[in-house]
Formats: structure tokens, C-alpha cells, sequence
């Protein structure tokens, strides 16, 4: 009796409505591929196998589950997990819906080893990670990685091709048969770095001794280092020619600043510096124009197009133009899971995401996923209030934010708000890099909130 009244018996309740909603989701893609004459009889129903990418996911999570309720991290957070297995579900029945339909059949089924091998790492980091003051101590270890991790995206950049400063790149290396991306562990580095820079000088941060004109700063040794992540930022506009990555990190960098200092003043000089390189680079760079040309350029008006319109929008327009389509086909309940044609969105599965999902689930569904990732949001912010360890209360709220900015980000760019970026949207989005990431940090956030259960009973961790 005592090992049931100990079992995490309210993350297991809350897995039952991920659990039917995958379940329903898959069986109604299923059926999409069978007769639409056919009355409906339980002849038609999918057999079991078909159902087995889902259900492996569901196998995993209950796993995750038995084994923090038998472990002495049970008292850990028992509301992430369901949430982002459902995220990743979502994420994987699109990956299986749209691989046949961009010449990836296999596309589902390598998403799901890579939500596997997220959930993982998940488990390893939460159960290895002992003490948080081991990250804070090796925080230039960390800032030495990133650092490493630039330097390989910069070395692939040069080698594919620098001269031409009209087209972006990418952060993606070939290792093997695997594509990675640099950036999804950069974030986290960035955010361990200001985490341990920012705990230890909140009050010089906060102080500001330094004084620029009105401007009150922080000392120059305090200042350098998160001047250098600045310069991360920058590198990846100007020489890896990556607006997304460029606009993520900055965004990490002002939002981890103000957590820090509690000073707004240095979040209005970090957008003034933005506005101002922003103008410079669009000055300079033609594939920031035009993916500026593309938040501006009217799709709604398509029959008084000119020549010059039709052009763009068939070219260099294509995505962004008909991503907005897809939405607005989309309507208030979708098409259907499997009845849209979101195949015409170029990069759908990665990059566009977002918009098959609105032209499928249509708005109701979009309010819903907006839902999960506030949710998610708030636990994360959650475990950073109740913290009382200051590097421990930065680094949950730091990587918190990496969600809501790089959600922020994505939906923007599709929804043709900000010029449209290649990093994924947070679990949705087909690629191995990206979830992997982000369960490393479901993990973090899950260890930091063990820790928290343990304070507030006056244990020892």
C-alpha cells in the first residue's frame, strides 16, 4: 500500500487524455486511406500493426512514468511529461502524415526514434545530474562547447560556400547519415552560461556602477562576457547568414538579462542595438530583403497581381504565400487530420509545420496547441519561482524562454508576422536535433524541480 500511495498516480491520470487523443488521431489518419464510399463497420478499423509508431510512444511514456514513481525522483514534476508527450505525439503523427506526401515514407517512423532517444536522455540527465552547482561551477566548459559549436557551423559554412551574401545558410552538419544542427545545443550552453554569469553578480547586474552618458551598466569584467554572447549572435546573422538563429539567441540574451538584473534599461539599449544592426543588415544582405518583401507582400489581393507579384509569388515568395493559404484554408475546425493538401508548402514537415497543422486542425486546433505550449510555459516558470537556489531559479527560467521565444519565432514566421526563419518549432517540428534538445531540457527542468520537492520538505539533495 505504501508503494501505491507513493506512485505519481496524477502524471499517470494526466497521460489518459494524450493517450486517447493519439490513439483517435492515428486511427482517423488511418482510415483517411480507406474507401470514402465504404460504410463505416469495424472491418475497416486499422489493425494493431499499423497502430504501432503511436503505440511505442505511448509504451515510452508509461516507462518514464513506472520509473519515476519506483525511484527517488517521483517527487519531481508530474506535469511535464504529459504535456510534452503529447506535443510529441502531435509532432509525430504529422511527421507520418507528411511523409508520403514529400517523398519520405520513412519519415514517422525515424521521428519516432528520435522521441524515443529524446525521452532517453531525458531520464539520463534527470537521474545524473545530482547537483546543479556542478553546471554552475564548469559554466566556461559549457561557454567553451558553444564556442565549439560555432566554430563547426562556421567551418561548413565556409566550406559550402561564403562569397554569395544574397542566400542564407544553414547550422546543419552531416555526420554520417545523421543531419545536426549546432544551435539546439547552443541555446542551452548560452543559457547555462548566463545562468551561472548573472547568479553570481545579480547585484553588480542589478547596481549598474558603470556610467555610459544616462546609461547605468554593469563593470567591464562583468560586461564582457555577455558582450561575447552578443557577438554569438551576430556572427550567426552576418556570417552564417541565419535570421533565425540570430533573432533566437539575441532573444535569450535580452530576456536573460532583465531575469538577471530585474533593469529594463538594458533590455531598451539590447533593442535599440537590435533595430540598428537589423537596418544595417537589411541594408546589406539581399535575402533579408526579400524575406522582408515577403511579410509586406499581399497575398489576399491575388487577382490584381502584376507580372512582378505573380513572380515573386511563385518563387522567391512561394513558401511564406502559400503557408497563408494553407491557414486561412484551414478555417475554424480544419480539414481533417490527412484531408488537407499541405504538401504545397515547401518544407512543410520542418519549416511549416505550423501552417499544416492550421490547414488540418484549423483554428480550434491551432488555440489548442497554443494551450499546450503556455502550459508548458508555466510549469517551466513554475519550477524557476520555487526555486531558491539563484542559479537554479535563472537557469529553469532561462530555458523556459528558449520555448516561448523560438515558438514565437516559428508562429510569426509563418503566420507571416516576422520574415520567415528555419529553426523548428519545439517539438512539432520533424528533425532529430530539435528534440533531442529539447527533452535534454524537460530534464533539467525536471531535476531542478525535484530539487524544489526536496527543500520544501527540508531534505537534503
Amino acid at each position: 500500500m505504501q508503494v501505491l500511495r507513493r506512485y505519481r498516480w496524477k502524471e499517470f491520470r494526466l497521460y489518459i487524455i494524450p493517450i486517447l487523443i493519439l490513439l483517435l488521431s492515428m486511427t482517423q489518419l488511418l482510415l483517411v486511406d480507406k474507401d470514402p464510399h465504404s460504410s463505416f463497420s469495424t472491418k475497416i478499423l486499422p489493425p494493431i500493426q499499423d497502430l504501432l509508431p503511436v503505440l511505442g510512444l505511448i509504451a515510452f511514456l508509461l516507462v518514464t512514468n513506472i520509473l519515476l514513481s519506483f525511484s527517488p525522483l517521483r517527487r519531481a514534476d508530474q506535469m511535464l511529461l504529459p504535456l510534452v508527450g503529447l506535443m510529441s505525439g502531435i509532432g509525430l503523427l504529422m511527421a507520418i502524415r507528411l511523409g508520403p506526401d514529400v517523398g519520405d515514407p520513412a519519415q514517422g517512423t525515424r521521428q519516432l526514434a528520435w522521441i524515443i532517444i529524446g525521452i532517453v536522455l531525458c531520464m539520463i540527465v534527470v537521474f545524473a545530474l545530482r547537483d546543479m552547482r556542478w553546471l554552475r561551477r564548469y559554466y566556461y566548459v559549457w561557454a567553451l562547447f558553444g564556442v565549439a559549436l560555432v566554430t563547426a557551423t562556421l567551418v561548413n559554412t565556409f566550406r559550402v560556400g561564403f562569397h554569395n551574401l544574397n542566400s542564407p545558410t544553414h547550422d546543419q552538419l552531416n555526420l554520417g547519415p545523421l543531419d545536426f544542427q549546432p544551435s539546439e545545443l547552443l541555446k542551452i550552453c548560452v543559457v547555462i552560461f548566463f545562468a551561472a554569469i548573472l547568479a553570481e553578480n545579480s547585484d553588480i547586474f542589478a547596481a549598474g556602477n558603470l556610467r555610459i552618458g544616462p546609461l547605468r551598466l554593469p563593470p567591464i569584467r562583468q560586461l564582457i562576457p555577455i558582450l561575447m554572447m552578443l557577438g554569438i549572435a551576430l556572427l550567426f546573422f552576418l556570417v552564417v547568414r541565419e535570421l533565425g538563429l540570430a533573432l533566437l539567441i539575441y532573444g535569450i540574451y535580452l530576456c536573460m538579462i532583465y531575469l538577471g538584473s530585474g533593469k529594463l534599461s538594458y533590455v531598451a539599449v539590447g533593442f535599440v542595438l537590435f533595430f540598428l544592426l537589423g537596418f544595417i543588415g537589411y541594408a546589406i544582405f539581399g535575402y533579408v530583403r526579400a524575406r522582408f518583401q515577403a511579410v509586406t507582400f499581399n497575398v489576399v489581393d491575388w487577382q490584381n497581381w502584376t507580372a512582378a507579384e505573380s513572380n515573386f509569388a511563385e518563387n522567391a515568395g512561394l513558401q511564406p504565400v502559400q503557408g497563408i493559404i494553407a491557414l486561412s484554408s484551414g478555417g475554424i475546425l480544419g480539414a481533417g487530420l490527412g484531408l488537407g493538401h499541405p504538401a504545397f508548402v515547401p518544407v512543410v514537415q520542418s519549416d511549416m509545420v505550423f501552417t499544416a497543422l492550421g490547414e488540418e486542425l484549423g483554428l480550434a486546433g491551432l488555440f489548442g496547441i497554443f494551450g499546450l505550449y503556455l502550459l508548458i510555459i508555466y510549469r517551466g516558470y513554475r519550477i524557476a519561482i520555487e526555486s531558491s537556489d539563484p542559479f537554479s531559479k535563472l537557469l529553469a527560467a532561462g530555458l523556459t524562454s528558449i520555448f516561448a521565444i523560438q515558438t514565437f519565432i516559428v508562429v510569426a514566421g509563418n503566420m507571416k508576422f516576422l520574415p520567415l526563419t528555419g529553426i523548428p518549432l519545439p517539438f512539432l517540428a520533424y528533425g532529430g536535433s530539435s528534440i533531442i534538445a529539447n527533452f535534454i531540457i524537460i530534464g533539467i527542468l525536471l531535476r531542478i524541480s525535484y530539487n524544489n520537492a526536496l527543500e520544501r520538505e527540508g531534505l537534503a539533495y
